[in-house]
Formats: C-alpha cells, sequence, structure tokens
C-alpha cells in the first residue's frame, strides 16, 4: 500500500523530509542519485513547499551536473508562483537537450502567455523534438499565442512554419481563418494538413472564403 507507514519510514526522501528544502547537497545528491523513483519523490516534495523552494531550486538549474537542472526544472514545474516562467523560459536555452524539453514540457503544463517569445524562438530550432514541444505549449497558451503564431507564417522559416501550423491549428481560433486558407494553397502536403484541420476544427471546411 502507499499508506504503508512502514514503507514511507523506509524511503530515502521520507527520511530527508523538510531538510531538502534547506540542505542543498542533500537535495543534489537525490537528484543525482541515479534512482528516479528517489529523484521524482525529491521533486514532488520540494514542489509541495511551493514558493519556499524556489531559491533552492533556482540555484539548482545552475548546477553543473545535467540531472540536477533536469530535476529541479522538473520540480518547478508543479509550482504556481509567479516566478516560475523565467526558470521555465531558461531551460528552453540549456545546454542538456534534455532539460531543454523538460522545461518545454513544463510550460505545456503551466502555460503563461510571457513565454510566448521564447517558445516562438524555439520553433525554428533545428532541434524538431524542441520544435514540437514547444508547439504544444504554445497550444496550451491558446489565444494570446496567436498573434505570434500568424506572424511566424506569413515570415518565419518553412519549419517554424509548419510548426505554427500545426499549433494554429489546434488553437482554432477564427482569427487565423485568412492564414489557413492562404496555406492551402502553397503545395505543401503537411501544411494543407494542418491548414485544412485548422479550418475544418473552426466549421469552415473548404468553403470559399474571400479576405
Amino acid at each position: 500500500m502507499a499508506g504503508d507507514p512502514k514503507r514511507r519510514a523506509a524511503h530515502p526522501t521520507a527520511r530527508l523530509g523538510r531538510m531538502l528544502t534547506t540542505d542543498k547537497a542533500a537535495l543534489i545528491a537525490e537528484f543525482t542519485s541515479g534512482s528516479d523513483t528517489r529523484a521524482e519523490a525529491a521533486a514532488l516534495e520540494m514542489a509541495a513547499e511551493g514558493a519556499k523552494s524556489l531559491p533552492l531550486l533556482k540555484e539548482l538549474t545552475a548546477e553543473v551536473d545535467p540531472d540536477a537542472r533536469w530535476w529541479a526544472t522538473r520540480a518547478l514545474a508543479e509550482i504556481d508562483d509567479p516566478e516560475v516562467p523565467a526558470l521555465l523560459m531558461q531551460a528552453l536555452t540549456d545546454p542538456d537537450p534534455e532539460v531543454r524539453y523538460c522545461g518545454a514540457v513544463a510550460l505545456r503544463c503551466q502555460p503563461d502567455e510571457q513565454a510566448t517569445a521564447s517558445l516562438i524562438q524555439a520553433l525554428d530550432s533545428q532541434d524538431r523534438l524542441l520544435a514540437r514541444l514547444a508547439g504544444n505549449a504554445l497550444v496550451a497558451i491558446g489565444a494570446a499565442a496567436v498573434p505570434a503564431l500568424i506572424k511566424v507564417m506569413e515570415d518565419g522559416s518553412q519549419v517554424a512554419r509548419l510548426e505554427a501550423a500545426r499549433a494554429l491549428s489546434e488553437i482554432g481560433d477564427t482569427r487565423t481563418i485568412p492564414v489557413l486558407f492562404k496555406a492551402l494553397e502553397e503545395g505543401s502536403v503537411v501544411m494543407e494538413y494542418w491548414a485544412s484541420e485548422g479550418l475544418e476544427k473552426m466549421g469552415v471546411g473548404m468553403t470559399f472564403f474571400e479576405p
């Protein structure tokens, strides 16, 4: 049973208890232990402390060990605080790709309009998984991200435009109807697919549209 007190007493993170919020070395030891179970438990314990844990987690986002940065970002994803989005945006440019992915996923879980510009920039990344995850985060932001996504459709690179088209099709904002109709004429199968999906979602389909 998950609630078995004997099992809780035997869990290394349970033994550390509230120490994790003040003892940097103890937290790093959990995050870099090589055990996902231990690291996840420590991350969730930090998240449960909310804003109190932010100073230490912020320090860990600058640690040399990428595991420490990854799990710090994982913990931040669970904390609802105005300081968190900026730290997650910082993760998008981390040297380690796994930390970048974690930051993008975290921004999808905690959508914030102020992250729009950073996520738009990530759409043009050579790392296509990062671009896809950034697109997902923009979908989660929703209507507030639409103007920036339309701009990508108008003058972005082709790879960024494909991700923007996918994001716009999933958001389903009627402001995108003209740009999605225009995308149908490009001769790109993928672009046509996402444009058609978006228009269908908004109930427009292939109805003739005069801008």
